[in-house]
């Protein structure tokens, strides 16, 4: 946010001579990562080349308000592929989908444009190497990442059933025991905990020494600098306010993180709408980010109303630049 738009939220309150002064930290980097911009930019793409409706199974992204938006604009959201009529154009999420997922499409002979986040097509690859077709190279895969997340069955889903051991946590980690201990490799859901997931993997390496993994686990550098930004806020709030979904695992997370390091309260807010005001009573300073999947709209709607009630003291703490894009696939690229 720059020091312009900044100034004009503060100018924005109403007589804040008479408000209670209330500092607030804005982590940064915070909001979208380039996956998320990418798969909004591949839906409004999608309906521009393809005209309304376009169909998005599953939420593009774990976020209300971007998904209402691109509904405005012509997006129906399905939960699966036989909500989609037979001429109709299919758009795959942001989290990744199960290999049978396009091989339906492609039966059905359904267009669709598959808007995977480039990094957990990373993952995926890697899944695909270390099963290495099932063959006598093949190892057996512990999956790090919870239960039910679109892009865990998304990832799970690209190899046959029990080629992936999925592991939820450190408990997991102590007590799983693959048939060949000496034949495993291990790969990590993108938006997990960066702490909580070092000490799976180092459980699982001190008890598989021959486990095969990634150089560094697979957490996506947007999920990593976000959590920095909160970890050098945290403990200088009161409150930290993390923007974002119920439903998004970056969102809870920095919820986590910002609890865990050192602030008072961490609460997940969706949206303005969302905010409780009594939270800011006797607060004096308030860390504010929000997760990749937030418009950056929303963190400047809730520090405005903010500023009607407050005198603002706003300073961005920025641990790090981001210049990362991904392409739109083809046809839309």
């Amino acid at each position: 946010m720059s020091s312009g738009q900044i100034e004009t939220i503060i100018n924005k309150g109403a007589d804040v001579s008479q408000n209670r002064s209330l500092k607030v930290l804005l982590a940064g980097p915070r909001g979208f990562c380039a996956g998320v911009d990418r798969a909004i930019r591949i839906v409004e793409e999608a309906i521009r080349c393809y005209g309304a409706p376009v169909y998005v199974r599953h939420e593009i992204v774990h976020n209300r308000t971007v998904v209402e938006a691109l509904e405005a604009q012509g997006a129906i959201f399905v939960e699966e592929l036989d909500e989609v009529p037979a001429d109709g154009h299919v758009v795959f999420s942001a989290h990744g989908v199960p290999k049978t997922v396009p091989a339906e499409a492609e039966r059905r002979k359904l267009l669709y444009v598959d808007a995977t986040c480039p990094l957990v097509s990373k993952v995926h690859r890697e899944a695909e190497r270390h099963y290495a077709g099932g063959g006598p190279e093949s190892r057996h895969i512990l999956m790090i990442g919870h239960a039910g997340h679109p892009e865990v069955v998304g990832t799970m889903g690209q190899l046959p059933p029990g080629a992936m051991t999925l592991i939820n946590d450190d408990k997991e980690a102590r007590t799983v025991q693959p048939a060949d201990p000496t034949r495993l490799a291990f790969i990590t859901q993108t938006t997990l905990s960066v702490d909580d997931t070092a000490e799976i993997v180092d459980i699982l390496r001190s008890r598989f020494p021959l486990i095969e993994g990634p150089k560094r686990e697979d957490i996506c550098y947007a999920t990593t600098n976000r959590q920095a930004a909160v970890k050098a806020i945290a403990s200088q709030c009161d409150l930290v306010i993390v923007i974002g979904s119920p439903n998004s695992s970056n969102s809870q997370r920095l919820r986590e993180v910002a609890e865990r390091s050192g602030a008072s309260r961490a609460l997940l807010v969706p949206k303005l709408e969302a905010l409780d005001w009594s939270v800011l009573e006797g607060v004096n300073t308030v860390g504010m980010t929000a997760g990749a999947s937030a418009p950056e709209a929303l963190v400047q709607e809730i520090l405005t109303e903010i500023a009607k009630r407050y005198t603002l003291v706003i300073e961005e703490r920025i641990v790090k630049e981001e210049n990362v894009t991904f392409r739109l696939p083809t046809p839309l690229g």
